[in-house]
């Protein structure tokens, strides 16, 4: 599974770099996040309750950085076991690029393997319960960002689920012909 996107946060680039270094925030963040607790240099054990479809599991497991080129961009890698739901594990790129006095575009692209019950479950649940933990993920981000930084929100205009749907669409088009 790949998810590729991007996201505009309301904030410079040094605020959102030492926002994603902030485990507090991240836990905050992270939907079903139950516990980021530092576990060495660099590494972190975490515990997430995730559905992926029908299955609902407890994933207990490991996050590692890499690649950090502060306040531009590191690598995260990451490995869970859910028990008897399966595994996974993967990896993601992410790069900030500040585009606006208060304002810094999150590019990331994340590469990711399952097994065992949620893999039985099919790409397309899959992809779609990663979507939806990642704008879960953003949304609460955020809100925070903006909360930690006195952000006044911009008003919205008109609604950006166009964008994202079209892209799930040509995804789902992809997958269905083979692409």
């Amino acid at each position: 599974m790949q998810l590729t996107h991007q996201q505009t946060l309301p904030v410079t680039q040094a605020q959102a770099w030492e926002a994603l270094n902030d485990i507090t925030l991240l836990q905050q963040s992270i939907p079903g996040c139950e516990s980021l607790t530092p576990s060495g240099d660099k590494q972190f054990d975490v515990l997430i309750t995730a559905a992926i479809g029908p299955v609902k599991a407890r994933f207990k497991g490991k996050l590692q950085l890499e690649n950090l080129q502060p306040p531009t961009s590191y690598t995260l890698r990451f490995e869970g076991q859910g028990g008897p739901a399966g595994h996974g594990k993967g990896n993601a790129e992410i790069r900030l690029e500040a585009t606006g006095p208060r304002e810094t575009v999150l590019h990331y692209t994340a590469h990711a393997t399952v097994g065992g019950k949620i893999a039985q479950i099919g790409s397309r649940l899959v992809d779609m319960a990663a979507q939806k933990m990642a704008t879960d993920f953003f949304e609460a981000f955020n809100a925070r960002l903006q909360e930690r930084y006195a952000v006044v929100a911009a008003p919205v205009l008109a609604p950006a689920a166009p964008q994202g749907v079209l892209a799930r669409l040509l995804a789902w088009i992809k997958r269905l012909i083979g692409g």
